[in-house]
């Protein structure tokens, strides 16, 4: 009888602790909300206790789980609750460390959920807020999906996702089934969008391809002692209004995001601390752990107050959709803050234009527009048109003109506008004497490329995959995979000689006193991911200066300062290699008279 009520006092204690720490980690996630988005230190802390509860939960619930069951009455679902929260831990870790080794942790935890089919019993319980939690879990794994590129499982998961919608409006007709009708509507917008060209294996099934950084894609460089700088802030914004998006990415920001960033690198070591590293006798761990790049949030061998910088593989990044211009210039000067010695901060913004009727400015900094920002104007209250355009003697207030990033200047800073307003950034002056590159989109494309803005833009496209941008431009919707390799091999062939012409005009204008290239591209190009991207641009303008369909000026980006022409946008080798790649693409009909390659 002692032993009968000392067994169900130890089981009242189990189901006790289990509720205490259920309680505290959903004060803990639901802290999350309040912590800033912007700065390093102010949420490191805060994540690494919430990681720590849940790594304590999770393993509790493994170690008694007989016990919850029988004397709590857990539930498949709840035990999926608190794995789709971990999930939603490590993609948010993600989103504030740019560690792609968290978006795994994220996706191993999501995958374990349907693997388990934790949620399958969900509809029976007849509440319809237990679906809602089941229809976010998947619209956040498909998010995780299409991030690691994983485009078969993301098809799978439509199709779950859009039964299960299905369901949910059949058995409870709730209030939110337009909205997620449109969540549905966005997602399959977004993957069509996605895949502007398809790669194919030899059995015409379509092929994944990855365009992270990687050893064999970063860019050749004879380094010198002037390159001194390394990216370490990045803002990426998306304002694009008729783009597609998902998830509050737009698709050029989607692709920027994977530009900068390397390809995640599998460790052998255990991950210490994984909450689900540990498998009791009920749902083992899903995977083999891996060893992020500085140890796991709230585990000793995580480096909280360490040189963080010195063990990231990416560059820090901030994404902002369609911000107002208060949240953009607090994170602007978040990420200014945040740069170190050495360090450079990279503003990236694809935006819908905003245009000035001031027919003769003097003022480069506010009286030739800038970019939309937010969509959300009060036009009435103040003064502007709708359209976006001055009136009544006032600027619109939700734009960001080139006047606004002067004081950024103080520090290295590299700039990529994607707009139809771009050339208005090229006359930010250079007041502090620090590295300063501006690369802009084409303001215009021809006709027959309008229709194709919903896709993405065709500037961004040329920074994320020439060979993709290549082929857009030339209508060839798909490629053997074999034959894609061959003329992606033209594509590496273009950027070594490109990056040996930049080199080799740094070396003449030292050798000779000539001024072929300004210095902060010299600076800049000794990081991989900016030399990437200024070679990318070069092949940009090539290609686009050599393609008979964009003639105009306004259709060819522009970069400041001015690369030099003959000595590198024009040079004979570099419209040589794109000619012999439309050769080999068989497209050589689009572009102008030249010397034909093998």
């Amino acid at each position: 009888m002692v032993k009968m009520a000392s067994t169900e006092e130890q089981d009242r204690k189990i189901v006790l602790e289990f509720c205490h720490l259920l309680e505290k980690s959903k004060q803990l996630f639901n802290g999350l909300r309040d912590l800033p988005q912007y700065g390093h230190r102010q949420w490191q802390a805060y994540f690494g206790r919430t990681f720590d509860v849940y790594t304590k939960l999770w393993k509790f619930q493994q170690q008694h789980r007989l016990v919850l069951d029988s004397k709590y009455g857990l539930k498949r679902w709840q035990i999926g609750e608190i794995a789709s929260k971990i999930g939603q831990l490590y993609y948010h870790y993600y989103l504030r460390t740019s560690e792609t080794n968290y978006l795994n942790e994220a996706y191993s935890f999501y995958a374990a959920i349907r693997g388990r089919a934790y949620y399958s019993r969900a509809i029976k319980e007849d509440r319809p807020d237990l679906m809602v939690k089941k229809l976010r879990y998947y619209a956040r794994f498909i998010v995780v999906c299409l991030l690691l590129k994983k485009m078969k499982l993301v098809r799978e998961l439509v199709i779950e996702l859009e039964r299960q919608i299905q369901e949910y409006t059949t058995t409870y007709e709730p209030e939110d089934q337009l909205e997620w009708s449109l969540v549905l509507e966005e997602i399959k917008g977004f993957i069509k969008a996605e895949s502007a060209v398809a790669v194919l294996h030899a059995d015409t099934n379509p092929i994944v391809l990855s365009h992270r950084l990687s050893p064999l894609t970063t860019p050749p460089c004879e380094r010198t002692p002037h390159m001194t700088l390394s990216l370490q802030e990045i803002l990426i914004v998306g304002s694009a209004c008729e783009q597609a998006k998902f998830s509050e990415l737009t698709m050029d920001m989607f692709r920027m995001l994977q530009t900068l960033e390397r390809e995640p690198t599998d460790s052998m070591h255990p991950m210490i601390g994984h909450p689900m590293a540990h498998g009791g006798p009920h749902d083992a761990s899903p995977a083999a752990s891996r060893m992020p790049p500085y140890g796991v949030p709230g585990s000793k061998g995580y480096v909280e107050n360490g040189d963080r910088r010195s063990m990231r593989d990416n560059p820090h990044k901030y994404l902002l959709y369609k911000p107002s211009l208060s949240q953009l210039m607090v994170f602007l000067s978040s990420g200014f803050k945040e740069l170190p010695p050495g360090g450079a901060l990279l503003l990236y913004m694809s935006a819908d234009g905003c245009f000035s009727t001031t027919k003769h400015p003097q003022d480069y900094g506010y009286e030739l527009g800038g970019l939309a920002t937010s969509v959300k104007r009060d036009a009435v209250d103040s003064g502007l048109s709708v359209r976006g355009k001055s009136s009544a003697g006032y600027k619109e207030p939700h734009c960001l003109y080139p006047g606004d990033l002067y004081p950024y200047t103080r520090r290295p800073l590299f700039i990529i506008i994607d707009s139809d307003n771009s050339f208005v950034f090229q006359h930010i002056p250079r007041y502090f004497g620090q590295p300063l590159v501006i690369l802009m989109s084409p303001q215009d494309v021809p006709a027959s490329y309008q229709d194709l803005q919903h896709h993405g833009s065709l500037f961004t496209l040329f920074l994320h995959s020439p060979m993709t941008a290549i082929c857009y431009i030339c209508n060839v919707g798909d490629v053997p995979i074999h034959h894609w390799e061959r003329c992606q091999n033209y594509v590496d062939r273009f950027v070594t000689e490109a990056s040996r012409l930049v080199t080799r005009c740094r070396m003449d204008e030292i050798e000779q006193g000539i001024g072929y290239i300004d210095s902060s591209y010299v600076q800049f190009f000794g990081d991989d991911f900016l030399r990437t991207l200024i070679l990318r641009f070069v092949f940009c303008d090539v290609a686009l200066r050599l393609h008979r369909g964009f003639r105009g000026r306004h259709q060819r980006p522009r970069c400041e300062p001015p690369l030099p022409g003959p000595e590198l946008l024009e040079h004979p080798s570099l419209a040589h290699i794109v000619l012999q790649l439309a050769t080999a693409l068989d497209v050589r009909g689009h572009f102008v008279e030249g010397p034909e390659g093998d």
